[in-house]
């Protein structure tokens, strides 16, 4: 499916191939992410990686479980920890490692923990709003913003940069396969997992689950029902955002970019969107004609195989489901593992009248 703007068409015009793609994923991410997010938080000076607990599971035999300090160094002696939980399976390893950002919340549960175990994989998570509070009106005095007042970043890109910090401190784990690591978040955290993914080579699986506009989902079509710019403003949480995003509000078709930039700057590593068909809220329709462009580049790069979709029935959440969906891809894509399950099953047969009008 052809989107606009055009993946793979480069500013000046000039068709994109496998030898241009590097000049135009840059245009994609200048594009994109000044206007969207604000930029990205500056670079740090220094990083401590501490180990504070590990100890055995008692109930279930050959777990282990670690707590990491992750103490962040930035000038004139600022700083900023973050704790990074690690659940470790029995075996040699080292193993691929499943992060989720979202230690905020309580989807992240025990089931779905032991499901990682299983698989083989480390199960790991993170508190993402330690980098800076999900709150409209105290956020600037937290996290990251406590020391850089002036930042114009949203708190999406400040999440993004606690995973970031956190697959710092995985890749120096002897367990942790460090070309193996897979992120998932939900929502907010979907968004925040999206937009790390695209700034970070290292990480071989996006999963950005229901994460809607700003995230996965695209702007200039959506389903009815789909959440718009002033949806945030009405929430309280436009702060997650640049100045330039919220500027567009009333006027989501008049930005100069769209979210299948998302997509297309992971490739050629893996991408997985995880959807709820009933969640009309966050434009599933739209993630998937989102999907279906970036899988032009993936073909491109070939890597067509990389970018899948997961969709079930049911509404917003992060299931147990979605997490299985996941670790079904890392089966096939991180363990090599044969699977019949086909995560480019075809969806929408009517996705031109779901989403309206073309652009």
């Amino acid at each position: 499916m052809h989107l606009k703007p055009d993946l793979l068409v480069l500013d000046d015009g000039s068709p994109v191939n496998a030898n241009s793609w590097f000049r135009r994923r840059q245009e994609l991410a200048n594009n994109i992410i000044p206007h969207e997010f604000g930029g990205m938080p500056p670079q740090h000076e220094s990083i401590d990686i501490i180990r504070r607990a590990h100890s055995k599971v008692r109930d279930w035999p050959g777990v282990q479980y670690a707590i990491y300090e992750i103490n962040v160094q930035f000038p004139e002696n600022h700083a900023i920890s973050l704790t990074l939980s690690l659940w470790i399976p029995p075996g040699d390893g080292p193993f691929p490692t499943l992060l989720d950002g979202d230690g905020c919340w309580r989807y992240f549960n025990d089931q779905v923990i032991y499901s990682i175990l299983q698989r083989g994989n480390i199960a790991a998570s993170v508190d993402r709003t330690q980098a800076a509070a999900d709150n409209k009106d105290t956020y600037r005095n937290t996290g990251l913003y406590r020391f850089l007042p002036e930042a114009k970043f949203g708190v999406c890109p400040a999440w993004a940069w606690a995973i970031h910090r956190c697959v710092d401190a995985l890749v120096t784990l002897k367990a942790v396969r460090s070309e193996a690591i897979a992120i998932t978040g939900h929502s907010r955290g979907g968004k925040t997992v999206l937009l790390a993914g695209a700034t970070d080579k290292r990480i071989a699986i996006t999963n950005p689950n229901n994460s809607g506009i700003g995230g996965a989902g695209l702007n200039r079509l959506k389903m009815k029902g789909s959440e718009v710019i002033d949806s945030f403003f009405c929430s309280g949480n436009i702060f997650w955002f640049g100045k330039e995003f919220a500027a567009h509000r009333h006027r989501d078709t008049e930005l100069p970019y769209d979210n299948h930039y998302l997509h297309a700057l992971i490739a050629p590593r893996g991408l997985l969107l995880t959807e709820a068909y009933e969640d009309h809220n966050a434009n599933p329709a739209g993630t998937y004609a989102a999907a279906l462009s970036a899988r032009q580049v993936y073909q491109m790069l070939g890597k067509k195989e990389a970018i899948g979709w997961a969709y079930r029935e049911s509404g917003h959440a992060h299931l147990l489901e979605d997490y299985k969906a996941l670790l079904d891809f890392m089966d096939l894509h991180l363990h090599n593992r044969q699977l019949e399950r086909d995560f480019q099953r075809k969806l929408y047969p009517n996705l031109d009248v779901i989403l309206g009008e073309s652009q």
